[in-house]
């Protein structure tokens, strides 16, 4: 049996500035590190002692939630750019308002690789043509629990990538998820079906 906990990372600096995320680098808030210390315990009880590894985002907020995670598990950490958030380009950074008044919601005729008009902006397609391999990759490994740590949109596309729905199908799909929710996915041993058991879930953190 294969289990996969995707969590989402906690809260940033760019969360409590309100500027825009993507690739742009921030570190947690205490918040955040609390947050993350929690998840950890969570992800503990869900192990339930069994041999962990931990692959993500090479982004810092990412990587210090994956840093107290395999803390707490006593478990190797892998990092990989392939994990990060879509890339927002020029708004990396800027107030949120600035994004607002400038982004170009997705046509439903081109949700793929409609541009969003802001340079340097990833596309739909963009984030699944590197979250997809590397979601391949991981679930390869012989390990049979493993803890992928990424961001809210990709979040989103490492779930597509785990039920194998292809990347043309993905333009509409979305699954919301809160900073340092834990999504579990599973595949069992006899039907090697994939399972989403429990998506975006929360109840492991304080309000």
């Amino acid at each position: 049996m294969k289990d996969l906990f995707v969590v989402t990372h906690t809260q940033s600096i760019h969360h409590v500035e309100g500027r825009v995320g993507g690739w742009y680098d921030t570190s947690l808030t205490e918040r955040g590190r609390r947050d993350a210390a929690a998840t950890a315990e969570r992800l503990a009880v869900l192990a339930g002692g069994r041999d962990v590894e931990i692959f993500t985002s090479d982004l810092r907020r990412a990587c210090e939630t994956a840093g107290i995670i395999a803390a707490r598990l006593s478990c190797p950490v892998t990092e990989t750019a392939a994990l990060r958030e879509i890339s927002y380009g020029d708004a990396g950074g800027k107030p949120q308002a600035w994004l607002d008044t400038r982004y170009l919601p997705a046509p439903d005729h081109d949700r793929l690789d409609h541009p969003c008009g802001i340079d340097g902006a990833e596309t739909r397609r963009d984030v699944a043509l590197r979250v997809f391999p590397s979601i391949d990759a991981i679930i390869a490994r012989s390990c049979q629990t493993q803890i992928i740590v990424t961001h809210g949109f990709t979040l989103t596309l490492v779930i597509a990538a785990w039920m194998k729905v292809p990347i043309e199908a993905t333009g509409f799909l979305s699954f919301p998820a809160k900073s340092g929710s834990i999504t579990h996915l599973r595949q069992d041993d006899f039907f090697r079906n994939r399972a989403v058991v429990g998506l975006a879930d929360v109840s492991h953190l304080q309000d």
